[in-house]
C-alpha cells in the first residue's frame, strides 16, 4: 500500500526534488519543524490553517528572520502530525505539507488535493539575465527556488505589468523600473511584487527583498521559479476556498489597507504641472465656475523650483512662484480642496539642501562612506538613505513642515528608485538589496510619521512604487507614465485587477493618459468614464495637452462633467467599498471570475470587471466603437443603469455603445445607495441617501451593508453601519433599514424601484401609508422616506 501511495505521488507531481538533497533528521521546536538535509536546514511552520511558511537555510548560513512584508504572527497555530519511516506530514483542516524522506520531496495540498511541490527546491546556478535588465541585474550566479505546478492552471501576480491576465509563460524581472510611454505590452514596471497567484486559488509569496526574477513556466515544463541575487530563501503558501477568502488571507499576512480619507474618492485637479500660485488658484476657480466637482489639487515639482532640472531636492516653497503658499493652502482648505505637493527622494548637488544633506549624513554612500553621487535626467544627485534613522527623521521633518502648512497629503514620485546604481550603499543594504523595497519603506516613514504627529488625520500617500504589503501603509499606487493613446488605455483594467489580487487595491491610472501630446477628446472622455469605476479618480498628464476637463472642448468637458457627477453621486457606495477593503482586503475592482470561479473562459478576461459586488463595468477601449459584446455573469440578472434594460445572467449580448457613457450594469434585487452631487465632499451629508432597487421577483431576499463616518478622522469614535435588506413574501416587497447607532443619525431621501411591471396597491413606512409616484411607461416607483430612529421598515404591496 505504501508503494502504491508513493507511486501516486510521483504521478501527480512529475519530479522528485534535488537528487543531491537527502533527509538526515528532524525535530520539533514548539510548533515549528526543523528538518536537516545534506545541504541545509528547513524551517516549516503554520501561521494559521490556510497559511504556511517554509524557509531553507543552506549549510554555513544563518537564518534571517526579518521580513519586510509579513506582519501576521504565527501564534503557535495547532496542526496534526503524522510521522513514519517514509514521510512527515503537517496538516491543518485546510492546508497540508508532506515531506517524503527518500527521494526527498516537499508537497503542498489544499483540502487533500495537491497544489504544488518543490521540484529542485533551493539551488544556485549561473545567472542568465533578461535583456530588459542586463544593465541592472549584473551577477555571475543567482539563487533559485523551483516548484512543480499543474499543467492547466493560470498564473497571475508579479506586480504591475501588461501581459494579459494569464501571465504563465513569462519570465519576469523583479526590478522596479518605470516604463515611460508604455502601451499594449509592458514586461517591467514600477511595481514588481514577488508573488504568484494560481487559478486553483492558492498563492506563493517569496518573502525576500533583493532583486531577481519570477519564472512562470516560460520553458513550458510545468515549472515555477523564484530567482534572486541573495537573501532569504523563505516563502509562504496561502490557500483560500474562494477568491475573496484567498485575498483576505494574503492581506491578513501582509496587512490591510487603512481606510483613506473620504475626499480621496473625489475628483483631483492634476497636471505636470502648475507653475505658480496664480495658475493653481485660477484652475480651482474655473472648476467652481463650471460647477464641476473637485476635492484636491496636486502640485508637481514647480512648487519648489522654477525649472524641471537642477532644483530637485530643494523641498521648500519657491516664493517667487508661490509667494503666499500657506494662505493658498488655507483658502483651498476652506473651499474643501486638499493640496498635495510632490516630493522625490533625490537631493541634487545643485539643490539648496545639498550641503545640509551631506553634513547631516542622510544620503546613501559609496564603499568608503562618502555621499554616492551620479547623473540622471534631473541632474547630478544623491539619494536619501531612508533606511538610516537620521535619513528617516530628516525626510519626515520635510513632510511634518508641509503638514503644518495645511497640505492634505503626500505625493512620492520616482520611488522605484528611478535611478539607483548597484554601487550605492544604504543602512539597509546595498542598492540591489533594497531597490524593490525603497518605495515601501518611504511610504512606511510617512505613514508612521502621521501616526506619531498627526494621529487623527488619515494620510493620503500617492506612490509610484512599492512592494508586498505596501497597502498597510496606506499607499495609493498608480500605473506610471502610460502613453496618451488607446493602446495605453487598453492595459489599465488588467493592471488594476492584478494589483487588487496582490493586496494593492487602489491601483489606478493617470486618467486620460500621461505621456505625449495627443489631443484626442474621444479617448479622453472614454478614459474618464472608465475612471468613474476606479478606486481613485485623477486625470493627470504632461502639460502639452490639458488633463483637466475645464480646459477641454465643450463636448469633452460636458461628458467629463457627467462622469464626475456620477462618481460623486456614488460616494456612499464607493466609500463602503473602501471600508470593506480595509476590513477584508477584498479589492474595489474585481475580476469577473469572482462571480464564476469555475468558468474557465473568465479566468483570462479583462475587458470587463466588477466594481464592488454589484456593478458590472465594460470600458470602451477602441476609437469609434459602436457595439460591445458583454457577458453577464450567471448568478444574477443585470440591468443597464442608463436604459433600465434587463439582461439575463449567463447570457452574452452585443449591445449598442452610447457616447455619453460606457456600458454599466447593476445587479438586480439589491439596494444601491446614491447621494446628491456636491461641489466637494466637504459638502456631503450622509444623512441624504437615495436608494435604487432593480426589482427581480427571483431575488426573494438580499442584504447589503453601507458604511458612514465623518470622513477624515482615523480616531473616528462613532462610525455607522447601515444594513439594508429586501424580502419578497406574499405579494409584498419588504425593505428594512437598520443602523448600528442608537440613537441613529437618521437618513432621508428617495427610494427608486425600477422594473416594477404594475402599480403597487400601497406603500407603508413603519406602518403608515405614504404617497408614491408610479410611471407606467418607465415601470418605475418612487417615494420619499425619512428614517428618524435606528430602524425603519417599508412594505410595498404589489
Amino acid at each position: 500500500m505504501k508503494k502504491i501511495i508513493f507511486l501516486l505521488f510521483l504521478t501527480t507531481l512529475g519530479y522528485s526534488q534535488n537528487t543531491n538533497r537527502e533527509y538526515f533528521t528532524h525535530s520539533w521546536k514548539g510548533y515549528r519543524l526543523e528538518l536537516k538535509t545534506t545541504d541545509g536546514t528547513y524551517f516549516i511552520q503554520f501561521f494559521n490553517d490556510k497559511i504556511a511558511e517554509t524557509s531553507f537555510v543552506p549549510n554555513g548560513e544563518k537564518f534571517n528572520s526579518q521580513s519586510h512584508a509579513v506582519v501576521l504572527k504565527t501564534n503557535n497555530h495547532p496542526f496534526k502530525i503524522e510521522e513514519n519511516a517514509d514521510f512527515i506530514e503537517m496538516k491543518t483542516n485546510e492546508l497540508g505539507i508532506k515531506i517524503i524522506k527518500s527521494p526527498f520531496q516537499i508537497i503542498y495540498s489544499h483540502q487533500d488535493k495537491t497544489i504544488l511541490s518543490e521540484k529542485l527546491g533551493y539551488f544556485k546556478r549561473k545567472h542568465e539575465p533578461l535583456e530588459k535588465v542586463k544593465g541592472n541585474i549584473v551577477y555571475d550566479s543567482t539563487e533559485v527556488i523551483q516548484f512543480n505546478i499543474n499543467s492547466t492552471e493560470k498564473l497571475y501576480g508579479g506586480g504591475a505589468r501588461v501581459l494579459g491576465m494569464n501571465r504563465r509563460g513569462n519570465r519576469l524581472a523583479l526590478y522596479n523600473r518605470a516604463d515611460y510611454g508604455y502601451e499594449t505590452r509592458s514586461e517591467l514596471m514600477n511595481f514588481t511584487i514577488p508573488i504568484v497567484i494560481s487559478s486553483q486559488k492558492y498563492m506563493v509569496h517569496f518573502d525576500n527583498a533583493p532583486i531577481g526574477y519570477l519564472d512562470l513556466d516560460s520553458k513550458k515544463e510545468n515549472v515555477l521559479e523564484y530567482e534572486t541575487i541573495s537573501g532569504r530563501k523563505t516563502y509562504q503558501v496561502i490557500v483560500g476556498n474562494t477568491w475573496e477568502d484567498l485575498i483576505h488571507n494574503y492581506t491578513e499576512l501582509t496587512g490591510k489597507q487603512p481606510l483613506p480619507p473620504r475626499w480621496a474618492l473625489g475628483n483631483f485637479s492634476s497636471r505636470f504641472g502648475y507653475h505658480s500660485e496664480t495658475e493653481a488658484r485660477k484652475t480651482i476657480q474655473k472648476f467652481k465656475e463650471e460647477n464641476i466637482p473637485v476635492d484636491a489639487i496636486i502640485l508637481d515639482l514647480y512648487w519648489f523650483g522654477k525649472e524641471v532640472q537642477g532644483t530637485m531636492g530643494n523641498l521648500e516653497v519657491y516664493r517667487d512662484s508661490f509667494p503666499t503658499f500657506e494662505k493658498m493652502v488655507d483658502d483651498f482648505n476652506k473651499m474643501g480642496i486638499k493640496t498635495i505637493p510632490i516630493t522625490e527622494p533625490f537631493i541634487l548637488t545643485t539643490s539648496k539642501k545639498w550641503q545640509e544633506a551631506v553634513d547631516k549624513k542622510i544620503l546613501a554612500t559609496d564603499s568608503i562612506g562618502n555621499p554616492f553621487t551620479y547623473d540622471f535626467y534631473f541632474g547630478n544627485t544623491g539619494i536619501i538613505d531612508i533606511f538610516r534613522i537620521d535619513g528617516k527623521k530628516w525626510f519626515w521633518n520635510i513632510y511634518k513642515e508641509l503638514a503644518n502648512k495645511g497640505v492634505g497629503g503626500v505625493w512620492g514620485d520616482l520611488g522605484e528608485p528611478e535611478v539607483f546604481p548597484a554601487a550605492a550603499r544604504t543602512f539597509g543594504g546595498t542598492a540591489d538589496e533594497v531597490h524593490n523595497i525603497y518605495g515601501h519603506n518611504w511610504a512606511k516613514l510617512v505613514f508612521e510619521g502621521y501616526q506619531n504627529n498627526f494621529p487623527t488625520q488619515r494620510p493620503f500617500i500617492l506612490m509610484r512604487s512599492g512592494y508586498s504589503g505596501s497597502q498597510r501603509y496606506g499607499m495609493i499606487p498608480w500605473s506610471g507614465d502610460v502613453n496618451r493613446t488607446w493602446g495605453g488605455l487598453s492595459g489599465q483594467v488588467e493592471i488594476s485587477l492584478q494589483m487588487g489580487l496582490q493586496g494593492l487595491a487602489y491601483m489606478h491610472s493617470d486618467l486620460g493618459g500621461f505621456a505625449g501630446a495627443n489631443l484626442d477628446d474621444e479617448l479622453y472622455v472614454r478614459w474618464l468614464q472608465y475612471g468613474v469605476f476606479n478606486p481613485i479618480f485623477r486625470p493627470h498628464a504632461q502639460s502639452d495637452v490639458a488633463s483637466e476637463p475645464i480646459f477641454r472642448s465643450d463636448w469633452a468637458k460636458n461628458l467629463a462633467k457627467k462622469a464626475i457627477e456620477l462618481r460623486y453621486s456614488m460616494l456612499p457606495y464607493n466609500y463602503s467599498l473602501a471600508y470593506e477593503n480595509s476590513q477584508t482586503g477584498i479589492p474595489l475592482m474585481r475580476p469577473l471570475f469572482f462571480e464564476e470561479p469555475d468558468n474557465e473562459a473568465l479566468l483570462t478576461k479583462a475587458d470587463g470587471y466588477l466594481w464592488g459586488k454589484d456593478f458590472l463595468v465594460f470600458p470602451i477601449m477602441e476609437a469609434n466603437q459602436t457595439t460591445k459584446e458583454i457577458y453577464f455573469p450567471k448568478n444574477s440578472n443585470w440591468t443597464d443603469i442608463y436604459s433600465t434594460k434587463k439582461y439575463n445572467g449567463g447570457s452574452t449580448e452585443k449591445i449598442n455603445v452610447a457616447t455619453a457613457h460606457i456600458p454599466t450594469f447593476v445587479r438586480n434585487g439589491v439596494l444601491i445607495p446614491y447621494t446628491k452631487v456636491v461641489q466637494t465632499t466637504q459638502n456631503y451629508e450622509h444623512s441624504n441617501l437615495d436608494l435604487h432597487l432593480y426589482f427581480d421577483e427571483k431575488v426573494t431576499s438580499s442584504e447589503r451593508q453601507f458604511y458612514f463616518d465623518e470622513g477624515d478622522n482615523s480616531k473616528e469614535n462613532n462610525p455607522e453601519l447601515l444594513t439594508c435588506e429586501t424580502e419578497i413574501e406574499k405579494k409584498s416587497l419588504f425593505i428594512s433599514m437598520e443602523s448600528n447607532l442608537f440613537p441613529s443619525k437618521g437618513k432621508k431621501g428617495m427610494i427608486h424601484i425600477f422594473l416594477l411591471s404594475k402599480k403597487p396597491k400601497s406603500v407603508l413606512i413603519d406602518g403608515i401609508k405614504v404617497k408614491f409616484q408610479y410611471d407606467k411607461i418607465a415601470k418605475k416607483l418612487t417615494f420619499d422616506y425619512v428614517m428618524t430612529s435606528n430602524k425603519s421598515n417599508i412594505k410595498i404591496k404589489l
